[in-house]
């Protein structure tokens, strides 16, 4: 089983990348994990935000397989404490299937993409901008595998 966080473009702020960097290490000591970015829409200037989040889509759902599981990254989705994420999560691990876990652009997801979901999880009511969902995420998945396997890094 593999874990993959797949997102719409780059981020261009060192601090969260350096955060999702240091994440991602100790994550792989858990789980094959990587974070897959997709290139931002050329000419989107001159998109409505619905043709943006459709062309996104497209992407989105190109770069998943029929096989995996995925899971959104969406501020309407269920919003968990770090022991519940743990509990979900080893649920996802028992059924040996990849994960995937995507952050959409700015404008979120397509109809289309929202229907080939298994579940919308929620980070927080508040919005959080798509590029630093990235490093608050790993490191929310990086806490659920520490209380997975009963490591000191939660205190609860």
């Amino acid at each position: 089983m593999r874990i993959c966080l797949l997102t719409m473009g780059k981020t261009d702020i060192r601090w969260v990348s350096e955060g999702l960097e240091m994440y991602t290490s100790r994550l792989v000591h858990y789980v094959p994990f990587s974070v897959k970015e997709l290139p931002e829409l050329k000419g989107a200037a001159s998109l409505s935000h619905a043709q943006i989040k459709q062309k996104e889509g497209e992407l989105l759902l190109k770069a998943v397989r029929p096989s995996d599981t995925v899971v959104l990254l969406d501020e309407h989705g269920d919003q968990f404490s770090s022991l519940e994420f743990a509990s979900r999560l080893g649920k996802y691990l028992q059924a040996g299937k990849d994960l995937v876990f995507v952050v959409g652009g700015a404008y979120g997801f397509s109809p289309e993409v929202y229907a080939r979901c298994q579940a919308k999880l929620s980070l927080s009511r508040m919005t959080c901008s798509h590029q630093l969902v990235r490093t608050v995420f790993a490191e929310q998945l990086y806490r659920a595998f520490t209380i997975l396997k009963g490591e000191p890094y939660h205190n609860e």
